[in-house]
């Protein structure tokens, strides 16, 4: 109950990261990476010092390639992105990053992704995000059907919707603060993340919800009468602990990820460690605690 009795002290504090999260995207909105936009990728790595970054953008930047991205990988690789290169630039690149012999490298991956390509893949990553929207909502409202007092089945489904907004709004927020200081880039994986989180943060919230449900049909069969912000700070408590716990070993699993993993990984695993933490806290915090004032608003229709 002490959730539900003080939930205006928690809808303010998710309502103020949530809009950090908008004001971090405005202003450092991140850049999409190649796999949106079109373009290569060149990874290298130094058998000798890597150079500073700095010398290397600016030689770069004299080879003509002054819309090149660079970032460290590792302690001796480089990641290299920029627009789609002809086997002349390829080769101009190359041999800017060895600064024109005086470095040794290696190259070990060098792609490109045509633009039409880069279009295909942010269409069909909005579409795979609405679908799973639109079908989280559908299930929600069959799954409720049957307990439509004093909160109608659409309303519990909206509301995941509302919490989805939040849950994937924090760790894109996050990933941008990230990208304005690190450099990374908006790339498939970072949409992999957000798909990831959208099925655990509803999973979240759905426990707590069908606890609700739950108790309501028990105690319309008993013909008990509670008050409905009762039997939804009863529900938070007696599944506190499944959520907090389930929360914990995944997060523990993506600290390892992100400490321990390859340079690859390393992003993704923190976008969907920000994403773990806000739907735990959103589906104890934001999520159960809304159907009350919704409760009493659909009431006096």
């Amino acid at each position: 109950m002490f959730v539900v009795r003080h939930r205006i002290i928690f809808f303010l504090i998710t309502g103020a990261l949530t809009l950090a999260a908008i004001a971090a995207l405005v202003f450092w909105t991140p850049q999409l990476s190649i796999d949106f936009t079109g373009g290569s990728l060149v990874d290298v790595n130094y058998t000798s010092a890597r150079p500073d970054l700095a010398t290397l953008r600016a030689a770069l930047t004299s080879a003509g390639m002054k819309d090149a991205s660079v970032r460290e990988s590792g302690t001796s690789g480089l990641a290299i992105r920029t627009h789609t290169l002809t086997p002349e630039e390829h080769n101009t690149v190359l041999s800017a990053l060895s600064l024109n012999g005086a470095a040794t490298l290696t190259e070990d991956r060098f792609t490109s992704i045509g633009p039409s390509l880069g279009s295909e893949l942010s269409t069909k990553a909005l579409y795979a995000m609405l679908a799973v929207i639109a079908a989280i909502v559908l299930y929600i409202a069959w799954a409720f059907r049957k307990v439509s007092k004093p909160v109608s089945s659409w309303v519990y489904g909206l509301t995941v919707i509302a919490i989805l907004v939040h849950d994937i709004l924090i760790p894109a927020g996050f990933y941008a603060v990230l990208a304005h200081f690190t450099g990374v880039q908006v790339d498939t994986l970072f949409v992999v993340a957000l798909l990831a989180i959208l099925g655990y943060s509803v999973n979240d919230t759905i426990v707590i919800f069908d606890r609700v449900r739950e108790h309501l049909g028990r105690n319309e069969k008993s013909g008990t009468k509670q008050p409905f912000e009762e039997v939804v700070g009863r529900s938070i408590t007696e599944t506190l602990g499944r959520s907090i716990n389930t929360s914990l070993t995944v997060v523990l699993a993506l600290l390892a990820l992100a400490f321990f993993g390859s340079s690859v990984t390393v992003d993704f695993a923190l976008v969907l460690l920000a994403g773990v933490v806000a739907g735990t806290y959103s589906s104890i915090l934001l999520a159960a605690p809304l159907l009350v004032p919704l409760s009493k608003v659909f009431a006096k229709h």
